[in-house]
């Protein structure tokens, strides 16, 4: 199963992860960070793809994604 790590002071709440996880896991919480912004949160880890669509999206680099096994790959870098 994937795991997604999401650094809660980097997140400027753009929402761009959840616009682009096929999946729907991600959501935005109701508390801020040390900037003042709401940030990313996973809520249902069982359901990721492990895509990292997320991660790939993220203008601040705020999401990691580290998947075992097997993993979609929609960009080779």
């Amino acid at each position: 199963m994937p795991k997604i790590e999401i650094s809660v002071e980097r997140c400027k709440g753009c929402e761009r992860c959840n616009d682009a996880c096929p999946a729907k896991i991600l959501g935005m919480t109701q508390k801020l960070n040390a900037r003042g912004y709401s940030y990313a949160q996973v809520n249902d880890r069982r359901k990721c793809l492990g895509c990292r669509l997320c991660a790939i999206n993220c203008p601040d680099l705020a999401i990691e994604v580290f998947a075992e096994g097997t993993t979609y790959e929609f960009f080779h870098y």
